[in-house]
């Protein structure tokens, strides 16, 4: 089913230790490293279905799960990857069985003995504290083996952190755990290796990585870059406009940079030189695209997972907040490619047939805004069943969907010939689109389920993986057979079996994936559980603030800058995991005392951005690496340039952290989405052309300054619109109760309150408090907050607050003073700034068309 070509052999190793582990042995070895990775998918399934409480057998409570998961990946660990790079590749020596062993017993001890543990829950044993330091001894081994060295650093220096407290600087010290209890904390319990970062990856992760996995071996990886170069290819620079396109696309199947840069770039990388890109650049493209992958929605990287958790919101507010940013730096990337092409002359690759205004148009909206326009269809186009037919539409959408399953895959037979086309390095002209897009659209329907179930039904993210995934299994099962039956080509009993054979590959190489991701997870649990601990994170608020200075800028910075460090040498998912639990609250703290809002959401998609362009970062960029074999580059220079490409996706956070509209937030109408959506994408467009130095025509240096400034306006036009109009009015906290009750449904109330906190020290902070909507009177919704105040001498007070109350997760506390209420002012729309603003770019515009036409 699928066109790709092998990678050269030097990448195939690259990417097997780094994604799936470098052996491969023969035998006996070979059967078992095959059969615990199926083994592990099955179990995966399983436990994500709903058969386990149908037939009340094999039900499992998170930390059984866990524990199981973390079994088979420590097993793995040690029977896949090799202690180092001279041992054998074909062979596992005998101590690597044990390690093995002994690391899936340590971690199956809490499903072994969940009764016993629970009983003594608090007072462990020698036997449990024995258990625990070989665990924990023999996780940071196969985290080393897995990962390399760095989270295994990182990891051990937070363990040492741990026992070494009083030893450490006044800032950070604090009176260190005994072994008894940092080991039972760190392995019996759930606050550290078997904590919220293993359990997404138990319950989400898998599901997503196999889902990916047999989208990948049914032919829909090979499919998207058919469909990218038949709708790009001609363009300028077409082929490195089909690679970004390509590895956005590959970005659904997979969520590893380094194998979307093989899979996509051993085809697009030498078409990419042959039309004139140097290989520095060809390659530096295939990494900013293939880094961004895990950006894009609806399936993101692992660490999208955590954030559900994390954060406390569901993964539709994710991809929500996710969405605009990821497209219009896919945008941008597209952009600053036609840039670099129209800088070098260069052209694209000719036609098969004289394209019509429809494939024109499809080059365009299509390929930009096709899973958008799928999205929504699912969403508004389907889920309106949901509302006429009730519990009913579930089966009425399912047998649709298997009628337009045979339908597609009727016409995918019928196109199959002209849209097999090979992409390499001989490709001579770009394929028609229309055949080539009918050849495969039957993959699009597993995207269609997992919108369905996450959108219309609201399903978890691991259930909505498991019906996607069923629904794969499926396809995989059938699609050779009914391709057989339709093209009355080749048997139908041969296609069946290899379709079942594509299966069984799929679920061993979904698990092999994951091993890394497995470990990864626990091992960067260690820094939760001394977090946690220690109390080491209420001190990073000082220590922060102490560096920073209290400004904003300078504290985003810091939290860029140690994400890129870290994510020098750990996953995404690990570096991603370390900040956050650090950095996260200190930023939202450290804003609030600031008088600024942030959004969580907002600080750990910060985070998560950095993490993710870490993978391109040199001189470790692993990505950077990979593509620079098959470009045959310089790494370091390849890791350079996809760095500078990727500047745009790098001030993305800084400006969603000023300006939430980005994450789609405080947007009520249409017109104000629509408005948002534009006015970024040009602000993306004109920051493409003030990085590479070329709009129309080669820029000059106060041209670049000009488009920096309206990058800035466009992105935040608020900035400019506060110089002139105040954005919020202060009130006299006493004021309270009139304001409160001028409040719509929807509207949350914004309080400056000011007291002492447990350190002795005074703290004045910004906070916003939801209110209950059923409630129409003012003191019903303060109490609804978790306030009660009492006023004395024309000031108010917090008497009490409520546990658990908006009020008390927002830090206020008892005998706090309401300093203030703060409104939104009465001004004109900020969006007014946009119209000077373009007048500057028209002006712009004009000018360097004058330049081009006197230097001709």
């Amino acid at each position: 089913m699928s066109t790709t070509t092998t990678p050269s052999q030097d990448v195939q190793e690259m990417v097997a230790q780094s994604d799936t582990g470098a052996r491969n042995p023969l035998g006996f070895s070979g059967r078992i490293l095959w059969f615990v990775p199926l083994c592990w998918s099955l179990f995966q399934l399983w436990y994500a279905s709903p058969l386990p409480f149908i037939f009340n057998f094999g039900v499992l409570n998170d930390t059984e799960a866990r524990s199981i998961h973390l079994m088979f990946a420590v097993f793995l660990a040690f029977t896949a990857y090799p202690a180092s790079k001279t041992s054998s590749r074909d062979h596992i020596p005998l101590v690597d069985w044990l390690l093995a062993l002994a690391g899936s017993f340590s971690a199956a001890y809490i499903y072994l003995f969940y009764s016993e543990l629970a009983d003594r829950s608090g007072a462990p044993t020698t036997i449990d504290i024995v258990v625990a330091v070989t665990g924990m001894l023999l996780l940071l081994e196969a985290t080393r083996r897995a990962l390399g060295p760095p989270l295994m650093v990182v990891a051990a220096v937070f363990l040492l952190y741990t026992f070494g407290g009083p030893y450490m600087p006044d800032v950070i010290a604090h009176k260190g755990a005994s072994l008894n209890k940092a080991m039972s904390h760190m392995w019996l319990t759930t606050e550290g290796v078997f904590g919220v970062a293993l359990g997404v990856s138990t319950s989400f992760v898998f599901l997503f990585v196999l889902f990916g996995a047999m989208l990948e071996r049914a032919g829909a990886g090979a499919y998207f870059i058919k469909v990218a170069f038949s709708l790009l290819g001609h363009m300028r620079g077409g082929p490195a406009k089909a690679a970004v396109v390509a590895s956005g696309l590959s970005g659904l199947v997979s969520g590893s940079s380094i194998a979307n840069v093989v899979t996509t770039g051993t085809f697009t990388i030498p078409l990419m030189k042959r039309v004139g890109f140097p290989g520095t650049k060809a390659g530096a493209v295939e990494v900013a695209a293939s880094t961004n992958g895990q950006l894009t929605p609806p399936i993101m990287g692992a660490a999208a997972f955590l954030m559900v958790e994390y954060v406390g919101i569901s993964y539709v507010e994710v991809i929500k907040a996710a969405i605009l940013p990821a497209l219009i730096s896919y945008i941008a990337l597209i952009y600053i490619v036609h840039l670099e092409a129209c800088k070098a002359g260069m052209t694209g690759l000719p036609r098969r047939s004289n394209p019509t205004l429809l494939y024109s148009l499809l080059s365009f909206t299509g390929t930009i805004l096709g899973l958008c326009v799928l999205s929504a269809l699912v969403y508004y186009g389907v889920g309106w069943t949901k509302d006429v037919f009730g519990d009913g539409a579930t089966p009425i959408v399912t047998a649709a969907l298997l009628i337009a399953y045979v339908l597609l895959v009727r016409i995918s037979a019928k196109y199959a010939q002209q849209g097999a086309m090979e992409i390499d390095e001989n490709l001579t002209e770009v394929p028609d689109p229309g055949p080539t897009i009918k050849s495969g659209l039957h993959y699009l329907l597993p995207i269609v389920v997992l919108v369905w179930c996450l959108t219309v039904e609201r399903f978890s993210p691991g259930l909505s993986a498991f019906w996607a995934t069923v629904f794969m299994i499926f396809i995989l099962i059938t699609q050779r057979p009914l391709m057989a039956i339709l093209t009355r080509q080749g048997s139908i009993a041969q296609q069946t079996k290899e379709g079942f054979g594509d299966l069984l590959e799929s679920l061993v190489s979904g698990a092999r994936n994951m091993i890394g991701i497995g470990v990864a997870t626990a091992a960067a649990g260690t820094v939760v559980g001394v977090v946690t601990l220690t109390g080491i994170g209420l001190v990073m608020t000082d220590f922060v603030e102490f560096i920073s200075g209290g400004n904003i800028i300078l504290m985003l910075l810091f939290t860029a800058v140690i994400s890129l460090i870290l994510g020098m040498g750990l996953p995404t998912t690990a570096n991603y995991i370390v900040v956050s639990t650090l950095m996260a609250p200190v930023i939202v703290t450290l804003g609030a005392q600031n008088g600024l809002i942030i959004p969580l959401i907002a600080v750990h998609l910060f985070v998560f951005y950095f993490g993710i362009l870490a993978d391109d970062t040199p001189p470790v960029g692993l990505a950077a690496f990979a593509a620079a074999a098959i470009a045959k580059s310089d790494p370091i220079k390849t890791g350079i340039q996809g760095f500078t490409y990727d500047i745009r996706t790098a001030i993305l956070p800084f400006m969603f952290i000023f300006n939430t509209q980005l994450l789609l937030m405080g947007i009520d109408t249409w017109w104000h989405l629509l408005l948002t959506i534009i006015s970024s994408i040009i602000a993306m467009l004109i920051f493409s052309a003030a990085t590479q130095g070329w709009w129309l025509t080669k820029n000059k240096w106060w041209e670049t300054v000009l488009l920096l400034v309206l990058t800035f306006t466009f992105f935040r036009p608020g900035f400019w619109w506060d110089q002139l109009y105040p954005a919020k009015e202060i009130h006299s906290g006493t004021e309270i109760e009139e304001i409160t009750q001028r409040l719509k449904p929807g509207e949350q109330l914004e309080l400056i309150v000011g007291g002492e906190s447990l350190e002795g020290d005074h703290v004045s902070k910004t906070v916003r408090l939801p209110f209950d909507e059923k409630f129409n009177d003012a003191n019903e919704r303060i109490a609804s907050m978790g306030l009660i105040l009492n006023e004395e001498n024309n000031r108010l007070f917090v008497d009490m607050v409520e546990f658990d109350s908006p009020a008390e997760k927002a830090g206020i506390d008892f005998d706090w003073e309401i300093e203030s209420v703060v409104i939104d002012a009465e001004r004109p729309m900020k969006e007014w700034v946009f119209i000077p603003a373009l007048l500057l770019l028209f002006v712009l515009a004009l000018n360097q068309k004058r330049r081009i036409r006197l230097e001709n």
